[in-house]
């Protein structure tokens, strides 16, 4: 027997294992072992969600995440954790939507609509829900019933009191016009021999999933949403007989499972009215003459911002606003977060060039400072940085920026901007435009350069745009650049700066507790260096009267970590990482230029240099990204 055989008989048997066909008595005695088998469709999702598995973050406990976060609790859902980035409180939104309609709360009786930019993950969150749904267990229902409807439906109104008594569930709905018919003429009323079997969820089988695309204004049959009357069948049975009933509309196919309003709001108003019913009666008009039927699906609808405030702005929509539950998805705002977004796009293409460091992190910055919004506070690179968790301090200052006043500042932060699309695009022709299978931050940066000039944009907007790649972004690249070259430069680079951060940490401590220092070597007991401290704290542009604060800061912070268990080093506390990198920097940038920019090395300075390219080889780079980017150093940094 082949690999193959085997992956398909297996596949086929647990099929088969799980496969049901009986009556509803049968189905009853499964029912009174499991009684959740008989759960709504909200509850189904969410239960769905959290059986992934949730990560509840404490803030306290991880430095980063509390600068951004503050002391809220945030939870992140392993069922999202590979798709979506930098969205965690909108994907919490979405839960919390889902776990109160899956109580039977108010929110099982209203639409979960999504609201934001192109790009921003609006439909990919959609299909991860109806994906979701595919790969479920099957549940049980009514044989041949076109609603797919829940067999307890079966049991007549005078007996539910004591059925929920027994299986310990509530019954909720009644049967569809085309069961009840069947009930009565095929099995004459003996509800307990109807069959029962387990089906399953298939988008392209319309089974369980139920999508509603914008329909043409001028053409909107609620056929699309409800089923028909098949008109082959009239000369055979009358208008109000269930048999002439087709079934087959969204919120028929979609029934205990999930209906999809696409760009919801292009339709007409009066086309959406059957939301109303289905959301807070629970139910939907029949095709033709017959009465309502009973729907139970989790009703999902998106659009952009546009056509919500236009929808919203007309009172009379009044009625379909009081049954929405918006949630807005923006774009993502930080930076560690976005740089994911394109690897997991660029890992699912056949795309396969080597990626320079800090290729992707120019193009994710280029992405997040189109996307907010001017502050008078800080310069808009800075706010990047905070956004990003970065311990950023005021120039010249040791006073802390507050992210939530940020945040305060700009409410509809995140709602423009380029989109996600528009940076993979640039990605995909700078790695289809290199000669040599790789791409790099310079190569990336003209491509973007080029993309935006053939923008459709207003002239201000454009120029905001390019002043970003041409200025804010090339500086902060000129800076990573540097602290690339001298690390690759410095031999143990990682134990000199932890030199400095010891020593800086020694003197700080001595200063602020108004003590002396013991020298290591010689047991003499010194007073705290202030020109030492000084030489690292203008690196950052400490004032001399923030000195004092920022050394409290210091220590302080490096104690808390150590109460909590935490280990220290150079880099636990943002703004010293950046002084003593800095430090080190000056250290060496006259010999830097040197190695970089002689075109005829001497031995020394020739084995130095390859030193330093094998270092950069090992950091991530190939021999042409090597070559280009020390070839862009030469040329661009440490000018006189």
């Amino acid at each position: 027997m082949t690999q193959f055989e085997d992956l398909i008989k297996k596949d086929r048997s647990e099929n088969k294992k799980h496969h049901f066909q009986g009556t509803f008595l049968d189905y009853l005695n499964i029912l009174k072992e499991n009684p959740v088998l008989c759960e709504l469709a909200h509850h189904r999702m969410y239960q769905m969600i959290v059986e992934k598995g949730v990560e509840v973050i404490n803030t306290e406990e991880n430095p980063r995440l509390r600068r951004i976060y503050g002391n809220d609790v945030i939870k992140k859902y392993n069922f999202f954790k590979d798709d979506f980035f930098g969205i965690d409180k909108t994907l919490m939104k979405i839960v919390n939507y889902l776990r109160a309609a899956a109580m039977r709360g108010e929110e099982s009786r209203q639409v979960l609509y999504l609201v934001g930019p192109v790009g921003a993950g609006k439909s990919s969150l959609m299909e991860t829900l109806k994906k979701a749904l595919e790969i479920s267990p099957p549940i049980y229902a009514i044989k041949g019933c076109p609603m797919r409807e829940e067999p307890l439906h079966l049991v007549p109104k005078h007996l539910r009191e004591e059925f929920e008594e027994l299986l310990g569930v509530k019954i909720e709905g009644d049967l569809c016009p085309v069961c009840r018919y069947r009930l009565v003429e095929e099995y004459n009323g003996e509800f307990e021999k109807f069959p029962v079997e387990t089906v399953d969820f298939s988008i392209r089988s319309r089974k369980g999933v139920g999508v509603v695309p914008p329909v043409d204004p001028n053409n909107q049959d609620t056929s699309v949403l409800i089923g028909s009357v098949d008109i082959s069948k009239l000369d055979l049975y009358s208008e109000d007989d269930p048999r002439v009933l087709s079934l087959n509309g969204a919120f028929n196919v979609g029934n205990r499972g999930i209906v999809e309003f696409i760009e919801v709001f292009k339709n007409e108003v009066e086309y959406l009215h059957t939301m109303i019913t289905a959301t807070q009666e629970k139910s939907i008009p029949s095709p033709g003459k017959g009465s309502m039927i009973y729907f139970d699906g989790i009703i999902l609808a998106h659009s952009n911002e546009a056509e919500w405030n236009k929808f919203k702005a007309d009172h009379t929509n009044e009625a379909i606003l009081d049954r929405i539950v918006k949630i807005e998805v923006p774009y993502c705002l930080e930076l560690r977060e976005e740089i994911k977004i394109y690897q997991k796009i660029l890992k699912n293409s056949k795309f396969d060039a080597h990626i320079a460091p800090h290729t992707m992190e120019l193009a994710s910055m280029f992405a997040i400072l189109t996307r907010l919004a001017p502050s008078s506070k800080v310069d808009t690179i800075t706010k990047l940085k905070i956004y990003n968790g970065e311990e950023i301090i005021e120039k010249g200052s040791a006073k802390k920026v507050d992210i939530l006043e940020l945040r305060e500042e700009a409410q509809r932060e995140g709602m423009t901007g380029i989109s996600t699309r528009f940076i993979i695009k640039v990605l995909d022709t700078a790695i289809a435009q290199s000669e040599y299978d790789c791409i790099n931050p310079i190569t990336i940066l003209e491509t973007l350069i080029k993309a935006v000039k053939e923008l459709t944009l207003g002239e201000d907007e454009k120029k905001r745009y390019l002043g970003f790649l041409q200025d804010s972004i090339k500086k902060e690249y000129h800076k990573i650049l540097e602290k690339e070259v001298t690390k690759a430069f410095i031999h143990g680079y990682k134990e000199q700066a932890e030199d400095l951060f010891n020593n800086y940490l020694d003197h700080a401590e001595a200063y602020v507790n108004n003590t002396k220092i013991k020298d290591r070597n010689t047991g003499e007991e010194l007073e705290a260096d202030e020109r030492f401290l000084r030489s690292i704290e203008e690196q950052i542009d400490i004032t001399q009267s923030a000195a004092k604060g920022f050394r409290q800061d210091v220590t302080a912070y490096m104690f808390y970590v150590i109460r909590k268990g935490g280990k220290i080093d150079y880099s636990s506390y943002e703004p010293l990482r950046e002084a003593i990198e800095k430090k080190l920097t000056s250290s060496v940038r006259e010999l830097s230029r040197v190695v970089t920019r002689t075109k005829v090395r001497d031995k020394e300075q020739k084995e130095k240099y390859n030193a330093m390219v094998e270092e950069m080889k090992r950091n991530g780079y190939c021999d042409h990204c090597c070559n280009v980017i020390l070839k862009y150093a030469a040329n661009n940094l440490w000018k006189d």
